[in-house]
């Protein structure tokens, strides 16, 4: 398919000449803005050669006009004589370059070459975005609101290379999955993602990991030194996990790193720099952490700069079932087994239990299934559920891995008290109804907007 190239500019003779000359290119010539931008509207092109000093609303003045509703448009701009002035600011106001009457078309297409290289270059990385995100966001099939609001504010949030996001959430709803997302669909999309988990590594090693030392910094240490986590994600994310484990030594230097951008390594002198956006993520509540004294609390308002809350399964319980069948999908085709769908006591028991790990859990529960079922469809028994405790409470009722707010010596709260069971009662019916909210609505004998609005209130998603 041929680029769309839009020319604007009043002289009929350089319309006319770019026609004739640019046959490689599907061009359109327009002899003012306000001919153009209706054109552009309707289908914008790939690149616009805009005259800088048009009549009526100049180059500039449509440029910025038209980059406000078409932001993926490139300009190059058109000027009689070099003004300097006006040409600075075209290109500050998003110009791609700009060429000067009279035309050389041999210049104008080798600036026509790069913009177009540019324009190729960035759809191939939105392509590649596109790609890892179908590819590796499985756990994040689905079309509750929750989810749905969770995604469009992480895509939000990636648009900025630097800023520091915190990403809490249950353990196994998939927060570095979340970190991913938010590096791959970010300016930083090039760049390396490393990730390192704070739980895993010693706390007197996790200062030399996440910022490198020098040859002879300790015993033990290579001769020729170790470039850190931090120097390794320069350009790119580095994903801290666990983040409420880090030590206080490691703490204070994070913190340092995260105001100045500058860090030392181990045993060395040299103040070293580098351009990483941090992502860190923790199943803990940080600010109890930092009210107990275990966590500081500069860092946390640093680290919490953006914030991104994955829901829990329990909260989006619409969701569990195509989830379900995405993973019977990958794991029949992974296996060699020919699996059609879940049957329908299958489903129930998917619905019904109380997912404590999230999606890790269901993914683990899936992939056993399918290695032990035999087909064409998914049988409850195949799962491997069991019952109790953690098991849910489609087959039983309500106090099956539920407890009250006990009475103590201080008193009750009885409004937390009647809340805790107001949400038990809501999460049974969620369950028994399939994650139907109107039938959930019904069971409770309630108008469905109440319902709605208690779920909300709730925190159910």
């Amino acid at each position: 398919m041929k680029y769309l190239i839009y020319v604007v500019d009043d002289e009929e003779s350089i319309r006319d000449a770019a026609q004739l000359t640019l046959t490689e290119y599907q061009v359109a010539a327009f002899a003012s803005a306000e001919e153009a931008i209706p054109a552009i509207d309707e289908q914008p092109p790939d690149l616009v050669l805009m005259d800088i000093g048009l009549p009526g609303v100049n180059g500039v003045e449509a440029m910025s006009q038209i980059k406000a509703a078409h932001p993926e448009v490139l300009f190059i701009m058109i000027t009689a004589y070099e003004d300097v002035e006006t040409v600075v600011r075209a290109m500050k106001e998003g110009a791609y370059d700009y060429v000067v009457k009279p035309l050389h078309m041999d210049t104008l297409r080798k600036t026509i070459a790069n913009a177009l290289e540019t324009i190729r270059l960035r759809k191939e990385v939105q392509r590649l975005q596109a790609r890892y995100l179908r590819e590796n966001l499985p756990c994040f099939i689905g079309e509750s609101n929750t989810i749905q609001d969770m995604l469009e504010f992480v895509a939000t949030v990636a648009k900025s290379p630097d800023a520091p996001v915190l990403i809490g959430g249950e353990t196994g709803t998939g927060k570095e999955l979340i970190a991913s997302a938010i590096h791959y669909q970010s300016p930083n999309f090039a760049g390396p993602f490393v990730t390192v988990n704070c739980a895993a590594i010693p706390s007197e090693l996790l200062e030399s990991e996440l910022f490198g030392y020098e040859g002879g910094a300790f015993t033990g240490a290579r001769s020729s030194g170790k470039r850190g986590l931090v120097e390794q994600a320069a350009g790119g994310t580095l994903f801290l996990d666990e983040v409420a484990d880090l030590s206080p030594e490691a703490q204070a230097k994070l913190l340092r790193f995260l105001d100045a951008g500058e860090y030392y390594r181990v045993g060395g002198t040299r103040k070293l720099t580098a351009r990483t956006r941090v992502v860190s993520a923790t199943n803990q509540d940080l600010l109890e952490r930092v009210e107990a004294g275990r966590f500081r609390r500069d860092l946390y308002y640093r680290l919490a700069v953006l914030k991104v809350d994955v829901p829990s399964l329990h909260r989006r319980q619409g969701d569990i079932l195509p989830i379900a069948r995405h993973f019977l999908v990958q794991f029949a085709e992974k296996y060699g087994k020919a699996f059609n769908g879940l049957d329908q006591g299958a489903e129930e028991a998917l619905m019904g239990h109380r997912w404590q790990g999230n999606v890790r859990e269901l993914k683990a529960v899936l992939e056993r299934g399918v290695l032990a079922g035999t087909g064409p469809r998914l049988l409850a028994e195949d799962l491997g559920l069991e019952q109790g405790p953690s098991g849910g409470l489609a087959g039983g009722g309500a106090g099956e891995g539920f407890s009250l707010p006990q009475l103590g010596p201080e008193g009750l709260d009885l409004d937390q008290a009647l809340e805790a069971v107001e949400k038990e009662y809501f999460i049974q019916a969620l369950e028994m109804a399939l994650g139907n909210d109107a039938k959930a609505a019904q069971l409770l004998g309630m108008n469905y907007h109440t319902f709605r609005y208690r779920k909300k209130k709730l925190d159910l998603g």
